[in-house]
Parts: C-alpha cells; structure tokens; sequence
C-alpha cells in the first residue's frame, strides 16, 4: 500500500496525488477525468471509467472439442456464475443435437439467460437481466420459502405416502439452484465492477457473506431432497407411528433452527443467533433417540430411515452455520449488516 498525504489547495479542496504508475498504466493524460465513487464501506473508488454502463465481458466456447454434455453444461453454469454477460458457442460443423439441447436446458435453469442468434454452427446466448433489479435480500428470502417448503413436503411426504408429492421435492431443487446460481453470479460481477456495488448499496464483502448464506440454504435444499428420496422406498410401508412421530418432532425442531436463524440474520440479532446454536444440541440428541428405535426396523426401513434422519440433522446443523455467520458479521460491525449499507 502507498501512503499519501493529504493537502489542502485554495483554502477548501482536499488534494492527493495519483500514483504515477497506476496512471501512465491507465494512460491517464493531463486533464483526462476520472471517476471518484463513494463504496458502501467508506472506500474511495479512483476509476478511469466514468459511464455507468455495465461492463459487458464475452466468452467464447468451442464446442466441437467437447462431447460430453454434463461437460458443456457445466461450463456454461461456470460461465453464467462468473459473470459473462455474452456466451458465444460456435463448432467447425454443423452443431450435434446435444449442443441445442444443452443450450434449452442451461437457459430455462438460469436467470436472465436467452439466445439472441442461432445458426448451424453459432448460438449466441445474452445476459437480458440488470443484476441490481434482483436485491440479495429478495432472493435470500425467497431461497428460504422454497427450501423450508421442500422440507416440510418431504416429511408431509412420508408421512402420507404420497410419492406424487415426495417426487416434486425432487424436482424443486432446481428452483433453488438457480437462486443460488444468480447470487453466485451478481457476487461475482460487483467483485469486477465497483459501481455495480454501489447501484445495490452493498459492499463486496457483504454480498461475500450473502453468498456463503446462499450457499448453507442451497445445501438444506440438498437435504430435503434426500429426505424425499429416502422416502421413496418405505413410502408404502405401515412405519412405526412412534418412529414417525418422533422424526417429525426433529424434523419441526430441525426447520425452527432454520426459522430462527433467518430471522436472526435479517434482524442482525446476536444473542438470538447464539441461543439457536445452542438448541442444535437438542436436535442431536432427538436424533440419536431415533436411530436407536430403528433398531428393531427391517434392514431397508432401517437404512432409509437412518438417511432421513441424518438429513434432518444436517439440515439443523446447517441452519446452525447461518446463526453463526451472524454473530461473526455482528462482531466485526456492530451497527449490523443491512445499517452499514449504502443509503440505510
């Protein structure tokens, strides 16, 4: 870090040097403007670029060196989250039918994704979303109504041996998915363009910590998706009515950490935070009881049950981890996460 200090010119203006370096590296001249932008955190962005358009970035994927089409679509979700607003996917020949149908499904599983060109051996797939219209705090919450939803299908689920329902659960991962993709996605585009930050009021660390909060509610979607799939097998099983109800008291005390965590998060509440860590341990011990009563359960109803409890557990555990962002965010800044933004 270079340290400046600051003059004072005409007996009212501040004034700091620029480095000559950083300068002649943006071929700066004599009387070129640049833009001086206020972060979220108190920072002072020195830019030479002084629109507010956004910065349009174009990846070019060749793919006639690739015949795999998991490999493809994960390269376009890589493409997607890092923050290209343009992907351009060309062959030497006429694209397979597998390149078509990769390109239908990563655009109807992403957000603001739509081909804008298509020819026999060019796709052009363009970013039509403004980043700041979709709030990280919106899509947190609504994360949040769709993972607890999950949840609490899967064990509805279970409990009225619905398979109907039980499949859904399945099929709603994706939903959050894509969520979870956009704030990967928006986390990554403020890193690479400061007045992106400051359109969202929210500064680069912030919108860090609101993707490692997507990233745990993403990971208690994954849960009750293997909740639904453990049920699958013992759905039309006559389960021990104990058994059931005890894993829907977990699966109640599992979903209230979830509750308490969430609202804790978005009411920058310390002691709330730690009180919910604290009640993981019941949670636990509710378990533990529970694997011990399948003892006495067939092998598949015992293993199936097994995973389904584990799951509650995790997803718990998980919640626990939001709780503990929390008071992590709250030591460093004791205002709160959501007062330190920008206009708040």
């Amino acid at each position: 870090m270079e340290i400046r200090r600051v003059q004072m010119t005409g007996g009212a203006s501040f004034v700091v040097t620029l480095p000559k370096d950083w300068a002649e590296a943006q071929k700066i001249k004599k009387n070129d403007p640049v833009g001086l932008t206020v972060q979220p955190d108190g920072t002072l962005l020195v830019t030479k670029k002084i629109t507010e358009d956004p910065i349009q970035r174009l990846k070019e994927i060749d793919s006639s060196i690739v015949a795999d089409p998991a490999f493809l679509f994960r390269m376009l979700i890589g493409t997607y989250i890092t923050g290209f607003t343009t992907i351009r996917i060309t062959s030497k020949q006429r694209f397979p039918p597998f390149v078509r149908s990769v390109v239908r499904d990563f655009t109807q599983m992403t957000i603001g994704q739509e081909v804008v060109e298509e020819t026999e051996t060019v796709i052009v797939i363009k970013d039509l979303l403004n980043p700041s219209e979709m709030p990280f705090d919106n899509t947190i919450k609504r994360m949040f109504v769709i993972v607890k939803t999950m949840h609490e299908d899967a064990i509805t689920a279970l409990e009225t041996h619905n398979k109907t329902l039980a499949q859904d659960v399945i099929n709603r991962d994706m939903d959050a998915d894509r969520l979870n993709w956009l704030i990967a996605r928006q986390t990554n585009m403020i890193m690479q363009n400061a007045s992106l930050s400051r359109k969202m009021g929210i500064s680069t660390g912030m919108a860090m910590n609101y993707y490692q909060l997507s990233r745990i509610i993403e990971r208690i979607g994954d849960h009750a998706v293997r909740i639904a799939e453990n049920s699958l097998p013992i759905i039309d099983s006559d389960l021990d009515k104990k058994i059931v109800n005890a894993i829907k008291k977990s699966s109640a005390l599992s979903l209230e950490i979830f509750d308490r965590s969430i609202i804790s998060f978005f009411n920058t509440d310390m002691k709330e935070a730690h009180k919910n860590i604290e009640s993981i341990g019941a949670l636990e011990n509710i378990c533990g009881d529970i694997n011990n009563m399948v003892l006495k359960q067939d092998t598949v109803a015992a293993v199936s049950i097994g995973y389904i409890v584990e799951s509650i557990r995790r997803a718990g555990e998980y919640a626990g981890d939001i709780s503990e962002t929390v008071i992590n965010l709250l030591v460093e800044n004791e205002q709160g996460p959501h007062k330190a933004k920008a206009g708040k």
